[in-house]
C-alpha cells in the first residue's frame, strides 16, 4: 500500500513537470518569433571531413529541396562530435530555433526529465521495469507534445525497435546470450562448484576473498561487459563461500568494470574515447587518452577505495547491513531469486571445467576486437599492429566471435571429458538465456530511455552549458565538467555518450593544444562519466553487474550509491586544484591522502555510532 502511494504520488509530480514544461515552452515560443523565422536561409552545403574522408552534406531550411537534410539532422549532426568545426558551427543557431518550433522544449533542462522521473522512481518503488518504461513514457509525451498518437510512433518505432535495431546494441544481446549459455555449461559441468571447493582451502579470509575479486577485475580489462559477467561467474562460489554479500560482490565487480577499462590503454574504452578526440586537431587520440591517466582521479581513487574498505574491514551505510547478514549466513538480505547457480551441478566437475574455458574466453575475445579491427585484413590500417587494430575494433561484434568461439570449445571441451552429455550442453543455452533476460529487458529499457533523451535534445543542452561555463572559471572549469558529466552520465546511464559529447567540446573551448589543462578537463570528462555511470541504475554496467553476481539490482545501486559520492566528493576537490596546479606528481598524492583521510575519518564516525 505504501509503494502505491509512492507511485502514484511521483507520477502526480511528473505529470506537472511535464505540463508545466510544455507550457512554458509554448509560451515561450508565441512570445518571440523573431528566430524562428523559415524564410531567413534557404539551401547551403557543409563540408565534414579534410582529404580523402571529406563529404559535402547539403541542408536546405525552408523544407523545399525534400532530397536535402532538414534542421533536425543538422543539430543532431552538430551535436555528434562536430562541434569543433567551424564551419558546420556556423548555422547551428538558426537550427535549433527552427527544431524547436516542432520541440519547444528542444535542447533544454527539461531533455533530461524523463531519467530523472526513472531513476527517482526505481530508488522509491525499488521496482526497476515499470520505472524505466515511465521514464520513456514521459519522454515519448514530452518529445510529441502530449499527442497520444505520436508518442506510441516514437516509443515504440524510434525507441524500442531502433535501440534493438541498432548493430551494436544487437551484438551486445547476443553477446549475453551467448555468455549466459557458457555460465550455466561451466555449472552443470561442475566447474564452479569445484573451484568453490578449491578456494575454500586455499583463500580463507573475507579479505582474501575481496582482494581476489578485485584482482581478477583488474586483470579482465579489455572491456566492461566481459569484465562485469566473467569476474561474477568465477568470483560467485569464492565470495559465497567466505560469507561476502552478493551487494559487496556487485560493487566489486561494478567498481574494477568501468574504472579500470578507463585507465587501461588496451581496452575497448581507450578504443572508444581515442575514437571520439581523433581529428580534433588533438596530437593523437590514444596519446590524449594516456596523458589523462594520472588525472582520472574518479577511477583511480575507486581502487583505492576498494583495497582500504577491504584491509580496514569495515563498511558504511546500506552496505554494512548487508555484509553484517552476510557474515550470519544471509548473503541476499532480500529474496532469493532463481539464477543459473541453482541448477543441478556435477559434484564430479575440476577447477580445470571452470578454468579452462574461462582462459579460452578471454583469449579468444581479444582475437574477436583485434579481428574486427583488421588486424588480418591487408587492406586495414590496424592490419600485423595490435594496439591500432584494438583500438578501431568494434567491442560488440569482438565480444560476439569470442564468446560464440568459446561456447563452441566449451561443448568440445566438456564432451571430451565426458563430464555432461551433449543433450545436457544444449539445454544449458535456453537455461543461460533465462538467467539473462532480466539484464537483457533493462538494457534494451536503458538504451530507450537513451534514445529518448537525445531525441529532446540532451547534448545540445549540455553542450550551451559546458561552453557558457567557460571564460572566467578556467581554473575552475575541469571541476565543472566532472560535475556536468556526472549530471549527465547519471540521467543517461551512459559513460560513452557522455564523454563523446563532453570531449570535443572540451576541445573546441581549451584548444587541442592548451598543455595540461586541457589534459585535466578531458580526464575530468572522463571520470565524471565513469562516476555517473557508476551511480546511476539505468547504466548498462551497474545492470551487468547486478547480473554477474546475480544480485537484486535495486540493492546493488543503493548499497554502491554511498560510496560512490564519497569518491566523487574527493574526485572534486582534487579537479577543483587540478585547475589551478596542473601537474599530475603534485594532485595525483594529494588526492590520494584526501580519500584516505575521508575514509579514516567516516570509519570513526561509524564506529563512534555502533558503539
Amino acid at each position: 500500500m505504501k509503494n502505491t502511494k509512492k507511485i502514484l504520488a511521483i507520477l502526480a509530480v511528473a505529470i506537472l513537470l511535464c505540463l508545466t514544461s510544455v507550457f512554458v515552452f509554448n509560451a515561450a515560443a508565441t512570445g518571440d518569433d523573431s528566430v524562428t523565422n523559415k524564410s531567413v536561409s534557404k539551401e547551403f552545403t557543409v563540408v565534414v571531413g579534410t582529404g580523402e574522408d571529406a563529404e559535402e552534406i547539403v541542408y536546405d531550411f525552408s523544407g523545399k529541396n525534400e532530397e536535402a537534410c532538414t534542421p533536425q539532422d543538422y543539430v543532431d549532426n552538430y551535436a555528434n562530435n562536430l562541434t569543433y568545426d567551424p564551419d558546420f558551427k556556423e548555422h547551428q543557431p538558426e537550427a535549433l530555433s527552427l527544431v524547436k518550433e516542432d520541440i519547444n522544449f528542444y535542447a533544454t533542462f527539461w531533455s533530461l526529465i524523463p531519467p530523472v522521473i526513472a531513476i527517482i522512481l526505481a530508488l522509491i518503488t525499488k521496482e526497476v521495469y515499470s520505472s524505466l518504461f515511465i521514464g520513456i513514457l514521459a519522454g515519448g509525451l514530452i518529445y510529441s507534445g502530449f499527442n497520444l498518437e505520436k508518442t506510441m510512433v516514437h516509443v515504440f518505432s524510434d525507441g524500442f525497435v531502433s535501440s534493438v535495431a541498432d548493430s551494436y546494441n544487437t551484438g551486445i544481446l547476443i553477446f549475453l546470450v551467448l555468455l549466459g549459455a557458457l555460465v550455466a555449461m561451466m555449472n552443470k559441468a561442475g566447474g564452479s562448484a569445484a573451484f568453490g571447493r578449491w578456494t575454500a582451502k586455499h583463500i580463507k579470509t573475507r579479505l582474501g576473498a575481496q582482494l581476489a575479486t578485485i584482482a581478477l577485475g583488474v586483470l579482465i580489462f579489455i572491456d566492461d561487459y566481459f569484465n562485469c559477467l566473467t569476474v561474477g561467474s568465477v568470483m560467485r562460489p569464492v565470495t559465497d563461500k567466505n560469507n561476502i554479500s552478493r551487494a559487496k560482490l556487485s560493487y566489486l565487480i561494478d567498481a574494477t568494470a568501468a574504472p579500470i577499462c578507463i585507465i587501461a590503454p588496451i581496452s575497448s574504452w581507450a578504443a572508444a574515447v581515442a575514437g571520439f578526440a581523433q581529428g580534433s586537431g588533438a596530437k593523437s587520440g590514444i596519446s590524449l587518452f594516456i596523458s589523462a591517466i594520472p588525472y582520472n582521479f574518479y577511477a583511480l581513487l575507486t581502487i583505492l577505495m576498494m583495497i582500504a574498505l577491504a584491509v580496514m574491514k569495515f563498511d558504511y551505510g546500506p552496505m554494512k547491513k548487508h555484509e553484517e547478514n552476510a557474515k550470519n549466513g544471509d548473503i541476499f538480505t532480500t529474496k532469493v531469486q532463481e539464477t543459473v547457480e541453482q541448477m543441478s551441478q556435477n559434484e564430479k566437475g575440476r577447477v580445470c571445467d571452470l578454468v579452462i574455458p574461462v582462459v579460452f574466453l578471454i583469449i579468444a575475445c581479444v582475437f574477436g576486437m583485434i579481428y574486427s579491427g583488421g588486424f588480418f585484413d591487408k587492406t586495414a590500417e590496424g592490419y600485423k599492429n595490435f594496439v591500432t587494430a584494438f583500438s578501431q575494433s568494434d567491442a560488440s561484434v569482438g565480444l560476439v566471435y569470442g564468446s560464440f568461439i568459446s561456447l563452441i570449445f566449451a561443448v568440445i571441451f566438456y564432451l571430451c571429458r565426458r563430464v555432461i552429455t551433449f543433450k545436457q550442453c544444449m539445454e544449458c543455452v535456453p537455461e543461460g538465456f533465462k538467467a539473462m533476460v532480466p539484464a537483457i529487458m533493462i538494457l534494451v529499457c536503458a538504451w530507450t530511455l537513451k534514445a529518448m533523451t537525445d531525441s529532446l535534445g540532451a547534448k545540445i543542452f549540455i553542450s550551451q552549458l559546458v561552453e557558457s561555463s567557460a571564460g572566467s572559471f578556467m581554473s575552475f572549469l575541469p571541476a565543472i565538467i566532472f560535475l556536468i558529466a556526472v549530471g549527465l552520465s547519471f540521467a543517461t546511464g551512459t559513460s560513452w555518450g557522455t564523454f563523446g559529447i563532453l570531449i570535443p567540446i572540451v576541445l573546441s573551448v581549451f584548444g587541442a593544444n592548451d598543455g595540461n589543462i586541457t589534459i585535466v578537463a578531458i580526464s575530468a570528462c572522463m571520470a565524471g562519466a565513469v562516476c555517473g555511470d557508476h551511480c546511476s541504475p539505468i547504466s548498462d554496467t551497474t545492470i551487468m553487474a547486478s547480473a554477474g553476481a546475480q544480485c537484486d539490482h535495486i540493492n546493488h545501486v543503493s548499497t554502491q550509491l554511498p560510496y560512490a559520492i564519497t569518491v566523487a566528493g574527493v574526485s572534486f576537490v582534487s579537479y577543483i586544484i587540478a585547475g589551478f596546479i596542473p601537474n599530475w606528481f603534485i594532485t595525483l598524492p594529494i588526492s590520494l591522502v584526501l580519500m584516505l583521510g575521508t575514509l579514516f575519518v567516516i570509519k570513526f564516525i561509524t564506529a563512534k555510532k555502533t558503539a
